[in-house]
């Protein structure tokens, strides 16, 4: 089963693993012509009513398919409607192929409004009106058109998802067209089999790594739409590097504000690493019980995002501040470096993303691992023992390595992006910011998955400028330029 929003990552995932949606198109388009043969008379009448998306694109496929023979039997009568003007369908791909029809003097007409739409006796329409992108009231001349399809006595064929159905959960699902007969593709969509309809799940080639491994296509369900929220980090003691590495990360990761909560001993000394943070100082030289209260009230008074860890040191009396922190707070927390070990012994109500490398992961109680690399004989054992660390947790983990495993306990992941140089201290401490800065938009599992992308696509973006593939000559700071060009400027369509 996979959502809308999933399915989209998978088929910009599946792009950027060399299978284009040119290809996908062509493959769903023939699984459509398929559905149709076995269910019209040799001969027959079909009528395709498409949309000017990529939803309508694999109508035009179908289209194609069906007004030859293919050797599967007599062509059949095929029209093809365009609700709206040609010069405006949105995507090149779908251009492409209803420009295919037209050359190849298919039967295609342009509808411009709901005045003008009618729809013909026929033995099969498709619904290639709107995808799994689009749900809801159906505007005109949509409207108009599933009416009529609804109305009708032929089969209705649905692509991907009844036009004006909800894939986003099954509450919500409609079947405006009347839908007969649904081609879905890849996996099913939620919702679907509570229709009245029979449902058919065409795989179109897209290759399991595309839902494995995280890749561009997921950055779109995390990448923040606007400049909001505020990140808070708790860290700073024996180390002054480490939070204002995490701070940084997370204004380049559209937080409109980054704090650092850090002893009055160090506060100088992380404020000089960046005029755009905002360093708090408390007293003593670490983080102790005595300021935990005061915490934990601003960052639930200003719905703050927070990293705790980096930075604070291994003092029994840190690690009892972070116990009491997590206990006390009730937001959305990235937790990395020092404070890791408390976790698993917290009863908290705050929702935690969990940063560890694979000695901290041994420290919490985790698996032991050589080495987290995908491709490796033990990958699919390191990655369950992961999983099930995860799920007794009840906390999403981003176990860091060499390649990255995202976890929440039933869904995992691996981000593989990222080049050698990036072992160097620091990276990890980035990769919390990034976390945090996506958490303010995104579901925990969602915004760990793309954070990691992020965090490794920009270590390999500055390796491939300055001509070093293995990025070995990289300082973390470097990192923090590249962040943003990776979330908002690398194509996930």
């Amino acid at each position: 089963m996979i959502t809308g929003e999933r399915m989209a990552a998978v088929d910009a995932n599946a792009a950027s693993l060399g299978v284009p949606r040119a290809q996908l198109m062509e493959s769903s388009g023939n699984a459509i012509a398929r559905v149709v043969r076995e269910v019209a008379p040799d001969g027959g009448d079909v009528e395709i009513v498409a949309g000017r998306g990529n939803n309508g694109g694999d109508g035009f496929v179908a289209a194609r398919f069906l007004a030859g023979d293919g050797g599967e039997g007599e062509a059949f009568n095929v029209e093809t409607i365009l609700l709206g003007r040609a010069e405006r369908i949105g995507t090149e791909i779908a251009r492409h192929n209803w420009d295919a029809l037209v050359a190849g003097d298919a039967d295609v007409r342009e509808v411009t409004d709901s005045s003008t739409v009618s729809l013909p006796e026929a033995d099969v329409i498709v619904d290639a009106m709107l995808g799994t992108g689009i749900s809801g009231t159906l505007r005109e001349p949509a409207a108009t058109a599933a009416a009529a399809m609804a109305k009708s006595d032929a089969t209705v064929v649905s692509v991907d998802v009844p036009s004006g159905f909800d894939a986003g959960g099954p509450e919500r699902n409609a079947n405006p067209v009347g839908a007969d007969h649904v081609v879905t593709f890849h996996d099913e969509k939620p919702g679907l089999d509570a229709l009245d309809a029979e449902v058919h799940v065409a795989d179109i080639g897209i290759p399991a790594a595309a839902e494995r491994f995280v890749g561009p296509g997921d950055l779109g369900l995390a990448r923040p739409d606007g400049r909001t929220g505020r990140a808070y980090v708790v860290g700073g003691g024996p180390y002054t590097g480490a939070p204002a590495l995490a701070a940084q990360a997370a204004l380049r990761s559209g937080m409109e504000l980054s704090f650092v909560a850090a002893p009055e001993v160090v506060a100088d000394a992380i404020q000089g690493y960046a005029e755009d943070l905002i360093v708090q100082p408390y007293d003593g030289g670490r983080l102790t019980p005595a300021q935990v209260p005061d915490l934990v009230e601003t960052a639930e008074r200003y719905d703050d995002v927070v990293v705790l860890g980096p930075g604070l040191g291994s003092a029994e009396e840190s690690l009892q501040a972070s116990r009491e922190f997590l206990e006390s707070y009730a937001g959305p927390a990235v937790v990395d470096a020092e404070a890791l070990p408390v976790v698993p012994d917290v009863d908290t109500d705050a929702t935690l993303v969990c940063t560890p490398n694979r000695r901290e992961l041994a420290r919490m109680g985790g698996p032991e691992v050589d080495e987290l690399r995908a491709g490796t004989d033990r990958t699919a054992e390191t990655c369950a023992a992961i999983e099930s660390f995860a799920a007794d947790l009840d906390h999403v983990v981003l176990a860091k390595g060499a390649d990255d495993v995202i976890t929440d306990g039933e869904r995992t992941r691996i981000s593989r992006a990222g080049v050698p140089g990036m072992a160097v201290g620091g990276t990890g401490d980035l990769l919390a910011g990034i976390t945090a800065g996506l958490l303010e938009h995104a579901d925990p599992f969602e915004a760990a998955c793309a954070a990691a992308y992020v965090n490794g696509r920009a270590g390999e973006v500055l390796a491939g400028r300055w001509g070093d593939g293995d990025g070995l000559g990289i300082a973390a700071s470097d990192l923090l330029t590249e962040i943003p060009g990776v979330l908002w400027g690398e194509p996930d369509e």
